[in-house]
């Protein structure tokens, strides 16, 4: 059996992982998100002990490599809690902290570079400091954090493929079991490598579009 042949055959499994790969991403991606967002809020504006514990949380989170955090999760913190969860929920909610530590380093950076003196403004005017933030400097940050954000997405695409230790179906996971029935590790790895860079060529052509889009003037895109 030739590696073509051989690759025609184990695609279509390797293609059930693909849909799995891209499912953590885009799950990893929400929750870095909706996390990381309130994290670099709170580390800018919620006070010296605020900002603190989420020093504290960005160290932990950023010091531990993703393997060692799916086992504490996977066999240590959701057993001790009580939860049996599938090994899909524990890959995405893993890769979600640990990516919000990252992203809220990069909002924290956009919401700095915002002009102080506009919050000085929108409080001038009667806002609240709440709704100063809300309806000023978060539409102008989140359009600056957009570049760098935006390398989360290949970030978390390589590191989906760790969540094959604890039993997630991803695309390596589906290779590797392709590998063990066929014995030919060389055709069936460039193929999941090829596809692999081809998910994230097409995701990082899409996210430069939305930067494009969405760019302020004397900011990155003119």
């Amino acid at each position: 059996m030739n590696s073509i042949t051989i690759i025609l055959e184990s695609l279509p499994n390797i293609a059930f992982g693909l849909f799995t790969t891209l499912g953590l991403v885009l799950a990893a991606l929400t929750v870095g998100f909706l996390v990381g967002l309130p994290l670099g809020v709170a580390q800018v504006y919620g006070g010296s002990l605020v900002s603190w514990c989420v020093g504290v949380y960005v160290w932990f989170l950023r010091g531990l490599p993703n393997l060692v955090l799916l086992f504490l999760f996977s066999f240590g913190i959701f057993p001790l809690l009580g939860l049996d969860l599938p090994a899909f929920f524990v890959g995405a909610t893993v890769l979600g902290l640990r990516s919000a530590a990252y992203q809220s380093q990069t909002f924290r950076g956009a919401l700095l570079s915002v002009d102080p003196g506009q919050m000085q403004a929108a409080r001038s005017l009667g806002m609240t400091r709440i709704t100063a933030i809300r309806s000023i400097i978060l539409p102008q940050a989140l359009r600056i954090a957009l570049p760098a954000w935006s390398n989360e997405y290949p970030i978390l695409l390589t590191d989906s493929s760790v969540c094959y230790a604890i039993g997630v179906m991803e695309m390596l996971t589906r290779a590797s079991f392709q590998v063990s029935r066929t014995s030919a590790p060389t055709p069936i790895y460039l193929a999941t490598a090829a596809i692999f860079i081809m998910l994230n060529y097409l995701g990082m052509r899409g996210l430069h579009y939305i930067e494009k889009r969405c760019s302020i003037p004397g900011f990155g895109y003119r």
